[in-house]
């Protein structure tokens, strides 16, 4: 019996460490980042009035998201020093943050659920016609294994959550080079010859809100990432 809980003591030390070494800077943001042409961070705007929270989750307040998010979409994207500014705007709908639990057992898992609009600063347009819907979850590592509310404080949870929406977003980003020329001006149409909208005047302090109020966060069978 004594021999169980000693290795069961040893196990879980071991899937704290893996979890301290997740929540460790991340060394891609210390490399050059990937090229966006003359990409320069304008407006980097979050908007919470939609967010709805999970019924298993810890609390978050809009202004703690906004504050996670900015600081990772500065983090991620002010390390391009262009001369054309992108406005991005993220407009989050849900989330959850896995409160402690059992090990193993019940192992909750944490998600971000939001979607993203990227104007062309100059032109005023948005450059994606239809916000581009983004589900992000913290990873695989040990922490995630038995439960990242046992092993990592909200704080942790929501700084793990925003850098992989800020990365999410850089992906997509790259995926369109036509929005990132090195010569020339943008043309601001979308993919079915439609052209996006002109940015209202409110966008500088407030993003659009979504046109659909999202449908609750299920507790179970949640939505797979959006790759």
């Amino acid at each position: 019996m004594f021999a169980s809980r000693s290795r069961f003591r040893q196990i879980t030390a071991a899937f704290v460490l893996a979890a301290l070494a997740a929540c460790a800077p991340k060394p891609d943001l210390n490399k050059p980042p990937v090229p966006l042409g003359r990409f320069l961070l304008g407006l980097n705007i979050v908007v919470t009035n939609a967010m709805q929270k999970s019924p298993v989750s810890r609390e978050a307040t809009g202004d703690e998201w906004q504050a996670a998010i900015k600081d990772a979409v500065k983090a991620r994207f002010g390390r391009y020093d262009g001369d054309k500014y992108y406005d991005v705007s993220v407009n989050v709908l849900g989330y959850a943050l896995a409160p402690p639990g059992i090990p193993i057992i019940l192992a909750p898992k944490s998600i971000l659920i939001f979607e993203v609009r990227l104007w062309e600063d100059s032109t005023q347009h948005q450059l994606n016609v239809k916000p581009k819907l983004f589900t992000v979850f913290e990873g695989t590592s040990g922490a995630t294994i038995i439960g990242s509310g046992y092993s990592r404080t909200k704080e942790e949870q929501m700084k793990l959550l925003s850098y992989n929406a800020a990365k999410a977003i850089e992906g997509w980003m790259v995926a369109h080079p036509e929005w990132f020329p090195a010569d020339g001006n943008i043309a601001p149409v979308g993919p079915d010859g439609e052209v996006p909208p002109l940015k209202p005047a409110a966008a500088t302090a407030t993003a659009p809100a979504t046109s659909v109020a999202p449908a609750p966060i299920a507790t179970t069978a949640l939505p797979a990432p959006v790759k």
